[in-house]
């Protein structure tokens, strides 16, 4: 038996290759399929099943182009109704797998049709579950993705997600594995962990959400309790997820076309595109092309596509290095964006060398914001962190503006003065400057390094929240 977690740290998710006796179940691919296929055929395996735990929101599964490749069923847990052909399992229904057999447990509260699935090794041994987004080490799902109107409140779903997790995870032994579909980072829990696979039994003592001595309404209560709203493409995911999708090989034949400036130019102005620019920040700071926006490929790219640009069928135009073109295509493509139609070719600088118009960014250092502070300590302050980073710590006079929402706080920027702007490291930061100059903001100021180099400044911070600066 063979169980591999295939991670990606961008999206903070695990997919699961399981092989026995020379078949494959492949849990939650990614939107890529090759990888799966050329492994199972480097090991003389064919891919039997793919097990899909829920309707993901954060990212775009590749269960159907996977199933269309190999033949594989696609199978989902009860309450599921795809577009497409499926096995919907029934509460404990049994999938054989060489040696092993991989049973469906409802799960629902997650999400209704939520699936753990349970391995049972060659001796019939409980040995470990693929707990979607239902368990996570040291959180649960978050439930308040799945709503339905009045049908189905967050709390309806909590107290669906309390049942399922004592009904049907907490019984199993201690010993039995936990390979969640996400870490930290990921947007569908509050406080995950950052390790990728832990044991249950281990989670019944670190996991808040496991409490043996918790009520449902506790539960209910902490569960709910600090859920920032959800990104804006989660429900679009979802519907990639049940109605189907463009195979992948097709978004990244369109995407990689190569374009000149001047045809480049041309695309943006008559599609409307977003020119989207993946370089480095400090690439971007010093030259870029006007009103294109900043998501360095480096940073957390696809969750911060998905958050900032609410459209997936958004025309996108990029600026890349050649050499990382299809690599930014592809990360589109994981959160839904498959609407690229080309790369720059030859990257900012042919764009530059061929006389087209520049624009950069003004960015000082901590050091040089330092001595501008102690000159004036009513210089205008934007945080573009994240609340939690904002209440742990910052500059008393900071205003806080997360970049998750900035379009919210477009009218709190002085119109005619220098303002400045900082995040904790200096790419948040980037990507908010790039959106407020897209929307014709320009008297901005980057504090390069961000927080971080604030504090090696020694530039005085609070950690305690300044009521009348905490703006949400």
């Amino acid at each position: 038996m063979i169980i591999e977690q295939i991670y990606t740290g961008c999206l903070a998710q695990g997919a699961y290759y399981i092989e026995s006796k020379g078949e494959v179940a492949i849990i939650d691919p990614l939107r890529e399929v090759q990888p799966y296929i050329n492994k199972a055929s480097e090991s003389n395996a064919s891919i039997k099943y793919i097990f899909e735990t829920h309707f993901h929101a954060d990212f775009v599964s590749g269960h159907v182009t996977l199933s269309k490749k190999t033949g594989a069923p696609i199978v989902y847990g009860p309450n599921a109704n795809p577009s497409f052909d499926a096995v919907i399992a029934k509460d404990e229904q049994e999938f054989k797998l060489g040696d092993i057999t991989i049973i469906a447990l409802h799960t629902p509260g997650h999400t209704m049709e939520s699936t753990t699935y349970l391995l049972k090794d060659e001796n019939g041994k409980d040995h470990a579950i693929f707990s979607g987004d239902t368990l996570f080490l040291g959180d649960v799902g978050r439930p308040d993705l799945a709503q339905k109107g009045k049908e189905l409140t967050q709390e309806d779903l909590a107290g669906y997600l309390f049942d399922s997790l004592r009904q049907k995870i907490m019984p199993l032994a201690d010993e039995v594995i936990v390979y969640p579909a996400h870490g930290a980072g990921s947007a569908c829990g509050k406080n995950m962990m950052k390790e990728t696979v832990d044991t249950l039994g281990n989670q019944k003592k670190m996991n808040y959400a496991l409490r043996a001595d918790m009520s449902k309404e506790e539960f209910i209560k902490e569960v709910t309790d600090g859920l920032a709203p959800p990104p804006e493409y989660f429900p679009l995911n979802v519907k990639m997820n049940k109605e189907g999708y463009e195979d992948i090989d097709e978004v990244l034949e369109r995407g990689s076309k190569a374009l000149s400036p001047e045809a480049f130019e041309v695309a943006a102005n008559e599609t409307g595109a977003i020119v989207l620019d993946v370089r480095h920040q400090t690439e971007f700071v010093k030259g870029h092309i006007p009103r294109s926006i900043f998501i360095g490929i480096d940073g957390g790219f696809a969750p911060w596509v998905g958050a900032l640009i609410a459209d997936v069928k958004q025309p996108i135009l990029i600026v890349a290095n050649d050499d990382r073109v299809e690599e930014t295509v592809t990360r589109l493509s994981r959160v839904g964006f498959d609407n690229t139609l080309g790369y720059l070719e030859g990257g900012f600088e042919a764009w530059k060398n061929a006389g087209k118009e520049v624009d950069t960014i003004e960015s000082i250092s901590a050091e040089e914001f330092k001595n501008r502070l102690e000159s004036n300590n009513e210089l205008p302050i934007f945080d573009v962190r994240k609340e939690g980073e904002y209440v742990s710590s910052h500059i008393e006079t900071a205003h806080l503006t997360p970049l998750d929402f900035l379009n919210k706080h477009l009218s709190e920027f002085p119109e005619s003065n220098d303002f400045y702007v900082h995040c904790a490291g200096g790419y948040r930061s980037v990507i908010a400057a790039s959106i407020l100059k897209s929307r014709g903001i320009h008297n901005l100021i980057d504090v390069a390094g961000g927080f971080s180099a604030i504090k090696k400044a020694g530039i005085s911070v609070t950690d305690e929240v300044c009521p009348t600066t905490l703006k949400k």
